[in-house]
């Protein structure tokens, strides 16, 4: 009875211990069930690399430019899954600032997805007016005042979503033949008013491509941001006209341009 008691519990502790590899396997997939994804933005100027302070470029209305600074916003991404359904990455970890003049700031990542296949991105230029009327312990990183390249109007409380400046021989001698277009707005206020929104949503689909998210591998959307769309998109902007742009009405016209100059140029597999 004794050999047979002993023989008994052997095999109950066997079986546990297989029930508990089990689960510990069961386990493993939380493991690996999220990934990371790299969206890089290329700038250019129509079919030309976007050099600062160096390339000459000329819009539609044959004005001869050079571009000193090139900053957006982005934000509030979402990716589309293969089975219709969003992801909206967590507020906190969805604003980045483009730089022209930081190489490194270009290409963004996004950590801890759901690991899956995706078939499309959908983000905002801009800041939205919840994290523009924020308390300041919550606008940190690139959304400091203090530390986003002058991203920011103290007199007017609210970021820059997009900031172009450069040169041009028809802009106003007075300016020292300079242009910029300094673009926010994001359609209120602390007084509670509507004002200018210049706030725009961009969505691309991956066309039959699909971005594979998994652990270990992460893939990379490859996108362009041609600044000649500001120029030449639904408005013509014309420099001679409109040298300087800032919080004015016209600056939506500068606004649904921008919303036009992101277009894909690819998805990487994972690397």
């Amino acid at each position: 009875m004794k050999t047979t008691t002993a023989a008994g519990l052997l095999a109950i502790l066997a079986i546990g211990g297989l029930v508990l590899a089990c689960d510990s396997n069961d386990t493993n997939p939380l493991t690996t069930s999220s990934g990371k994804l790299r969206i890089a933005f290329d700038n250019v100027v129509s079919t030309s690399d976007l050099k600062l302070g160096t390339g000459s470029y000329q819009n539609s209305s044959g004005e001869t430019f050079t571009v000193t600074k090139f900053n957006y916003f982005i934000s509030n991404i979402r990716l589309r899954k293969q089975d219709g359904s969003d992801y909206v990455v967590p507020q906190d970890s969805s604003y980045f600032l483009i730089q022209e003049d930081k190489p490194a700031s270009q290409t963004i990542t996004l950590n801890n997805l759901p690991a899956g296949n995706y078939t499309g991105l959908t983000f905002t230029v801009g800041v939205d007016s919840l994290r523009s009327l924020a308390d300041i312990t919550k606008r940190t990183g690139v959304l400091d005042p203090a530390l986003n390249d002058g991203m920011y109007w103290e007199w007017n409380s609210g970021y820059i979503f997009l900031k172009l400046e450069g040169t041009s021989p028809v802009a106003p001698a007075l300016q020292n033949n300079a242009f910029f277009y300094h673009v926010g707005g994001f359609g209120g206020g602390y007084d509670g008013k509507k004002t200018i929104n210049n706030l725009r949503t961009i969505t691309i689909p991956f066309s039959s491509s699909v971005a594979a998210v998994q652990a270990g591998a992460v893939p990379s959307i490859q996108l362009k941001t041609d600044v000649m769309k500001i120029f030449d998109g639904p408005t013509k902007l014309s420099i001679a006209q409109y040298s300087s742009v800032m919080f004015d009405p016209y600056s939506t016209n500068i606004s649904n341009n921008y919303a036009q100059m992101f277009s894909l140029v690819g998805v990487q597999a994972n690397q």
